[in-house]
């Protein structure tokens, strides 16, 4: 339907502007709305500025005096799909063809010649690369999803890490288990993940444990464990931090505090006695902003109903003693809700839809 740059009829875009008013009116952003059809924001606000008519654009009147003739195009074409070349980009090709004093065309211009013709496709016998977006984790109370990473703690001497295996209960950012190891091992987070299911004593079967790509996370040894245990893996895009952004967030309130040290842990035993701190101070004592400042263990055992509840009727209680201070309502102590891990982007799938039906 979209496509910057093309005309658009009146019937086109009355349907285009509904399209954009229903997704807006659900909530969506019109700029997102107007990416999903190819339409620039700007043209929807010149459109509803003006009497919805046809595109009076007549476009270019003269022909560019460079553009390629068909002979040029096919001749490019050629050396592109000839025997030598056709198992190459033309980033390749080009430079090649420049060493023998050859001048074909530009990359660009050659890949816009394959894209037009349907060229530009992937061509080996491998499948093609992809890198979908992870599924929507929901969570509505404790030990339903957690999420885990291992980030590098400075040692002695300089150069040398210690690693940090941590795991995150996402609906109350609990952390429900950790470790500090010299090496990273697919059997060390195997262990790590066992004991810390028997020692909360819960049924893991049907949690669901999300972490990035790497080897003690993806390894056989570990995805056995899990199997075993009865936990759904779920996995980031390759170099895509933000799909496991609980466990980053963490990792960055850590090393941010202004308890972290700044030398190096002498020993494996001073950095596991320093990150036995941090834990038991952000699980107790940290109240966490997403929580409504309630620290995780009170969201994780059930007590931040009747915490918030109970600030609520603070404020109540000054309010009445105090009107006059107040405009509106106070300010809202609401128990936070679910908890989405990779949220999708209903009204974006729902936008696509109909771009296609369109």
């Amino acid at each position: 339907m979209g496509g910057r740059g093309r005309l658009h009829g009146a019937n086109e875009r009355r349907r285009v502007l509904a399209l954009i008013d229903e997704t807006v009116a659900a909530g969506a952003r019109q700029r997102a709305a107007c990416e999903v059809l190819g339409i620039d924001a700007r043209t929807v606000q010149r459109w509803r500025q003006r009497q919805i008519g046809d595109d009076r654009r007549h476009g270019p009147i003269t022909v560019p005096r460079n553009k390629l003739r068909k002979p040029q195009c096919a001749r490019i074409l050629a050396v592109l799909n000839s025997r030598e070349f056709r198992d190459q980009s033309p980033k390749q090709v080009i430079p090649a063809l420049a060493d023998r004093g050859e001048y074909l065309a530009s990359e660009s211009t050659a890949y816009r010649l394959l894209r037009a013709t349907g060229l530009l496709q992937h061509r080996e016998p491998s499948r093609v690369r992809s890198a979908s977006r992870p599924d929507e984790l929901v969570a509505d109370g404790p030990d339903q999803v957690w999420c885990w990473d291992i980030t590098y703690l400075p040692a002695e001497p300089r150069g040398t890490f210690y690693y940090l295996y941590l795991f995150e209960d996402v609906y109350s950012r609990y952390i429900v288990g950790w470790e500090v190891h010299e090496v990273e091992s697919m059997e060390l987070s195997s262990a790590l993940v066992t004991s810390i299911c028997q020692e909360r004593g819960i049924d893991s079967s049907g949690l669901k444990l999300h972490s990035d790509n790497g080897g003690p996370m993806r390894g056989i040894t570990m995805l056995k464990t899990l199997r075993d245990l009865g936990i759904q893996p779920s996995f980031s895009r390759p170099r895509v931090s933000d799909d496991n952004p609980f466990a980053e967030s963490l990792f960055r309130t850590m090393k941010y505090r202004p308890q972290y040290p700044r030398r190096p842990f002498e020993n494996q035993e001073a950095a596991r006695a320093w990150v036995e701190q941090f834990v038991n101070w952000y699980n107790t004592v940290h109240l966490h902003s997403a929580l409504n400042f309630v620290t995780p263990r009170d969201r994780h055992e059930g007590r931040d109903v009747a915490i918030l509840a109970a600030r609520h009727q603070v404020y109540e209680n000054a309010r009445r003693a105090n009107p006059e201070r107040w405009s509106g309502n106070t300010r809202n102590w609401s128990p936070v809700g679910n908890v989405t891990l990779n949220p999708n982007n209903g009204k974006t799938k729902q936008l696509e839809s109909m771009n296609k039906a369109a």
